[in-house]
């Protein structure tokens, strides 16, 4: 990898990239040329070009003048070049107004954070949801029709967490209230997984008098997670986004191999192994991010923390790789350290 270039190269190099990212099309010399301050020929500028495109860090797509940064030129230009920029303060106070009108439902708290990051970045925002582990207050059954129920878990930090539990038979009212009575009696100040350990043991040693379908809604509404899964879930925004700068059917084919992976529980996994060892927001560019098996994307994401620091989840934004990177690095460190706040509060 080039470790180094001249003022002159670097000064190109920067411009073409700022403006690929602007734009979406190569720039060629003579569109360079009259940038203030180069005081530079077209021919000068092509030879820098050249040069540039030797290391690999330009291209030449199809028959065009014009060049565009590839893959080596953006990370060497994300790594060395880019001025990343700041917040206003609107923002930042746009940002924290948004995460805490979400109320005290995490849902809705993950939601409108993915739904921000997709408005603010101009791309797909993603929150990587962390399973339950702190300790419930209480649990209570809400009949939203004769076969359907909505099971309501509060946290001792007041979040709320909803699910919806399908059930084979009509469930009375008094089934509900017997349900809720149960579990509000074993549950308080214990995790999800400690409480479904005790339960079963009680089930299966007959020492919960219970009816049968009492029973089978007790032991069915604490094993639901969010959508299904124990380990989190994903929620991805402005998928509409990624298709943007879609030019031709193979383009199209890989925002919907993207959009695929991000609805399989797999890619949670990788979301979350990225931020593992990473302190702070990284930047995956194209082929870089092993998740996708395909090139033309990118993935910028960033961890968010416990309040015993370890890390739970993640957030995120996937677009084209001429994301604006210098804008979606404080929107995500921000955004992270907000969320941090109302999650340990």
């Amino acid at each position: 990898m080039i470790t180094e270039l001249n003022e002159r190269a670097e000064t190109v190099l920067r411009y073409i990239v700022d403006t690929y990212m602007d734009t979406g099309e190569p720039v060629g010399s003579r569109t360079i040329s009259r940038h203030p301050g180069l005081n530079l020929s077209p021919a000068t500028i092509r030879n820098v070009m050249a040069d540039l495109e030797n290391e690999g860090l330009l291209c030449a797509p199809h028959t065009s003048a014009g060049r565009m940064p590839t893959q080596k030129g953006l990370r060497f230009y994300v790594d060395g070049l880019m001025e990343i920029g700041d917040l206003t303060q609107d923002e930042r106070q746009q940002i924290e107004v948004r995460c805490k009108t979400a109320g005290h439902s995490m849902e809705s708290l993950f939601d409108q954070a993915s739904t921000m990051l997709a408005g603010l970045s101009s791309a797909a925002g993603l929150v990587v949801a962390p399973k339950s582990d702190k300790p419930l207050r209480q649990i209570q059954f809400v009949q939203l029709d004769p076969r359907r129920v909505l099971v309501v878990m509060v946290l001792e930090n007041g979040l709320v967490e909803n699910r919806v539990m399908e059930t084979d038979c009509d469930a009375p009212a008094a089934s509900l209230a017997a349900a809720s009575n149960y579990l509000n009696s074993r549950v308080a100040g214990r995790t999800l997984a400690e409480a479904r350990r005790i339960i079963a043991l009680e089930i299966t040693s007959h020492k919960a008098q219970l009816d049968e379908l009492t029973a089978t809604l007790v032991q069915r509404g604490i094993a639901l997670s969010p959508s299904g899964s124990s380990e989190g879930h994903i929620i991805v925004r402005g998928q509409s986004r990624l298709l943007a700068d879609v030019k031709a059917v193979e383009d199209l084919e890989r925002a919907r191999a993207l959009l695929t992976a991000l609805e399989e529980q797999e890619t949670m996994g990788h979301l979350l192994e990225a931020t593992q060892s990473a302190d702070g927001v990284q930047i995956y560019i194209g082929t870089e991010n092993k998740m996708f098996e395909h090139s033309g994307w990118s993935m910028v994401i960033s961890p968010y923390k416990s309040r015993e620091n370890r890390i739970v989840g993640a957030i995120g934004v996937i677009g084209p790789t001429r994301l604006n990177y210098s804008r979606v690095i404080p929107l995500l460190d921000y955004t992270a350290k907000v969320m941090e706040k109302i999650l340990g509060s």
